[in-house]
């Protein structure tokens, strides 16, 4: 890996009160890469990408994103959440989803001309121009899912983190939200957080394996022929090792 590292964290330990919650976590990622990140509910999947936000302080330890203390880089790092909760009542529209994106860029007060056409660019990129003025509320899970994604990528930021973009859409809508990460690929480092371990698509360089610790694998091609039929040729597979704690109880079990 040649790319300079755009998030670097050494030793970090998060504890919510007495309960440790992320243990003596040290990993990297280069530049234009894609880490998967993999676990147990309650592994703390998600509180590591809050540490790389800077929303969630660590008690011990070194995170730099891009260089600098999460707070500072924040407005460079776009985020989509597992959802948002919408009131049914409140009358906004997918443009208006996608738009708040850009209130760390303007501050309170009105929106600008610049922050207009950033929300057409980004709706335009993942296919939704057409429906900025639905209501958000009315659209199906994997069109929520990409409205999310717009929103996160509203600041064409360097670093986009994913909370479980793929969770409750169909197997079509997840190719298709994969599809569009591979293209993102190509330009941001991506941080993905996702249930499934046993593969990922050839949009991931490496998993990190999280259960209050963290462990790095690479990865390699199947060469299996009949996971070649029902995944494709491009798969690859997780290596565990001995050390690897995240299979013990199977992954996306027990409750946050």
């Amino acid at each position: 890996m040649d790319n300079p590292s755009v998030i670097e964290c050494r030793n970090v330990l998060v504890r919510y009160g007495s309960v440790t919650v992320l243990e003596n976590v040290t990993f990297s990622v280069p530049e234009r890469e894609t880490l998967c990140v993999v676990g147990p509910n309650g592994g703390g999947k998600s509180t590591l990408l809050k540490v790389l936000l800077g929303l969630v302080g660590y008690q011990k330890g070194e995170v730099k994103v891009l260089g600098r203390d999460p707070r500072t880089a924040r407005t460079r790092v776009g985020y989509m959440p597992q959802q948002i909760q919408i009131d049914p009542l409140f009358p906004i529209d997918v443009e208006g989803i996608v738009r708040m994106g850009r209130l760390k860029s303007s501050g309170l007060g009105f929106y600008s001309k610049k922050d207009h056409i950033a929300t057409e660019q980004s709706l335009e990129e993942v296919g939704l121009l057409e429906l900025r003025k639905e209501p958000f509320i009315r659209l199906s899970g994997g069109m929520k899912q990409r409205a999310l994604i717009a929103r996160a990528l509203v600041n064409d930021p360097e670093i986009l983190l994913l909370d479980e973009p793929t969770a409750m859409v169909d197997a079509h809508i997840e190719a298709k939200l994969l599809g569009h990460l591979k293209e993102l690929h190509r330009r941001m480092t991506i941080v993905l957080v996702s249930h499934d371990a046993a593969f990922v698509s050839s949009l991931v360089d490496e998993v990190l394996c999280v259960k209050k610790t963290a462990v790095l694998h690479p990865l390699e091609s199947v060469e299996d022929d009949a996971l070649k039929r029902l995944y494709g040729d491009n798969v690859k597979a997780v290596i565990h090792g001995d050390h690897c704690h995240c299979h013990e109880h199977g992954i996306g079990e027990g409750n946050e």
